[in-house]
């Protein structure tokens, strides 16, 4: 069932959650262990992170140095079968431009389409490592409005190198806003016209990076709306709940902390404390955005679900 449908069909905010694959090696008890917590809360849909391969360099015994291929987070599409298997939920696989080439991603779209996945979620990706700025891979898509484009096309039954009218895929694409904008878009203006043009390009939801301040998500949907962007804008936040995130969040996800927020975790002498600072401060964010009618609380996980338990046990 696609997520729009499922908006449409619901009365209430929907409660849904967003996994990353375990690390290469570890099995699907891992993912589970921090699912399960969750499964109360009857979310529809789960979405499933995808983590492009990265490359290392080994030193060889002639002294020289050999390009490796690393991924250490592998199973996207094996982790969705497995998702809507064990807990009959829908998949959301995320889709990236980096590291495929279009006919890569025409095969991964196949093999989710004999799956019954419904839902994808477009995305350019992140640069490698070593990269200052993304590059895609020869053959591959740019941007995320091109890989939209790819999807729509075998929506239509337009498949790569064919001639002929296929099999119509059925996808219902999202796209990543940005609250507070995308770090490399020159302001938010400039990255709204590029969000306009996901959804033109077929985009039928958005799903946002994570925030702490609801103005700046009130004000990304007003500013959405104004120019004519009609999907619905679902929240996606994150429970701090660690010394680590007080810089890693804001440099990482280009967010910021609202001052009354920063204030009281300045005050936290141990993790303990931030992490009730943290949930506090999130179950006033949800409770807000579930007043002002929002279709979806979003809640990325990074692979622990605990901190979101509690957060959802307030406001669910």
């Amino acid at each position: 069932m696609k997520v729009t449908d499922y908006i449409k069909n619901s009365n209430k905010t929907i409660f849904s959650f967003e996994i990353i694959p375990p690390l290469k090696g570890k099995g699907i008890e891992d993912i589970c262990e921090g699912i399960d917590p969750l499964m109360e809360f009857k979310p529809p849909f789960i979405n499933v992170t995808y983590h492009r391969e990265e490359y290392d360099y080994k030193k060889m015994g002639n002294g020289l140095l050999k390009k490796v291929s690393i991924r250490k987070r592998p199973g996207t599409v094996g982790i969705c079968a497995a998702l809507m298997n064990r807990y009959k939920v829908d998949a959301i696989p995320h889709i990236i431009c980096g590291g495929f080439n279009k006919e890569d991603t025409e095969s991964a779209l196949i093999d989710l389409k004999f799956l019954g996945v419904d839902n994808i979620l477009a995305l350019r990706g992140d640069p490698m490592k070593n990269e200052s700025s993304f590059v895609p891979v020869e053959g591959g898509n740019k941007f995320a409005i091109d890989l939209i484009q790819q999807i729509n096309e075998m929506n239509n039954g337009q498949y790569l190198y064919e001639e002929t009218k296929n099999s119509p895929s059925n996808f219902c694409i999202g796209a990543a806003g940005y609250p507070e904008k995308h770090f490399e878009a020159m302001n938010l203006a400039s990255d709204l016209r590029h969000l306009k043009a996901k959804v033109d390009a077929g985009a039928e939801f958005i799903v946002t990076q994570l925030f702490y301040d609801n103005k700046k998500y009130f004000s990304f949907v007003k500013k959405c709306r104004e120019i004519g962007i009609t999907v619905p804008i679902i929240p996606g936040l994150k429970p701090i709940t660690n010394q680590r995130h007080l810089t890693f969040i804001p440099k990482f996800f280009n967010t910021n902390f609202p001052e009354e927020f920063s204030n009281e975790l300045e005050k936290c002498k141990t993790n303990e404390e931030i992490k009730k600072v943290g949930i506090e401060w999130s179950i006033e964010q949800s409770k807000e955005l579930i007043g002002a009618g929002v279709p979806v609380l979003h809640f990325y996980t990074m692979g622990k679900g605990q901190s979101v338990k509690e957060v959802a046990s307030n406001v669910f």
